[in-house]
């Protein structure tokens, strides 16, 4: 799609609302610089428009089909990639979804956006626990199977570990939580945008949406790959054990 510099910014987002997370992380706040052209934002703020144009052109959406090519991968990989994606809820995504519903103007749709600025924070906070409390404990954990398999060598604090826990019980608490955002989509009507006038609300709407399947791509790496994946490593972690007591 050809991105004209003479178009105001609120045309462009209007166009595509995930040009608005673009240019937010080239500073400019969509809803700040509605009025005024690309072009003139540019300039003001010393950018290459040339540059911001390229960045707005290279926009894509996250495709299920990359799920499918992790399952060939060690069970280290399959981690680091789920903790950099992590890192990236973390430290842009919910900053900028953050961002985005604060300053949503109250009027005309303030009934909406006071219950958005009240349970988006509840739930950043709640999910940025459970992130914490899976890489500190599940994921953990998985990695020290891992090394015991390896290295045949599993260590006291492995058996007294399996003694507490198991992947089973880690994939029937997370499927409990799978549904962070149902109490958001109850709040939006499931994003629906019909007869919402303000393009800061659609915005909002757009990018919850976004996140809401980037939280399901991310879930089904966890449920398909990562936990299948453990099952069978904490198995064969188990079958050293008992050969090991076998011969002692």
């Amino acid at each position: 799609m050809n991105i004209h510099t003479h178009k105001r910014i609120a045309e462009l987002v209007d166009e595509n609302y995930a040009y608005a997370s673009v240019l937010y992380y080239f500073g400019i706040k969509f809803y700040d610089y509605d009025e005024k052209t690309l072009a003139q934002v540019c300039r003001e703020r010393g950018l290459n428009v040339h540059e911001v144009i390229q960045d707005l052109e290279a926009i894509y959406e996250q495709d299920e089909s990359q799920v499918v090519s992790l399952s060939a991968l060690p069970i280290d990989v399959i981690i680091a990639y789920l903790k950099h994606t992590h890192f990236q809820f973390i430290k842009t995504r919910l900053p900028y979804l953050s961002k985005l519903i604060h300053n949503l103007p109250a009027l005309p749709y303030s009934g909406i956006v006071a219950d958005l600025q009240f349970v988006f924070p509840l739930f950043v906070e709640d999910i940025i626990r459970h992130i914490y409390e899976e890489e500190d404990d599940f994921f953990s954990y998985v990695l020290n199977l891992q090394l015991a398999y390896r290295t045949e060598k599993p260590t006291t604090r492995l058996y007294l570990d399996m003694e507490k826990c198991s992947i089973q019980e880690f994939a029937i608490h997370h499927d409990i939580d799978d549904d962070e955002m149902e109490g958001i989509r109850q709040i939006t009507n499931n994003y629906a945008t019909e007869g919402i006038d303000s393009l800061h609300l659609r915005v909002v709407y757009a990018e919850l949406q976004k996140f809401e399947r980037e939280l399901g791509i991310h879930a089904s790496v966890e449920n398909e790959i990562l936990f299948p994946k453990a099952l069978m490593l904490e198995k064969q972690v188990q079958k050293i054990m008992r050969a090991k007591i076998r011969h002692n």
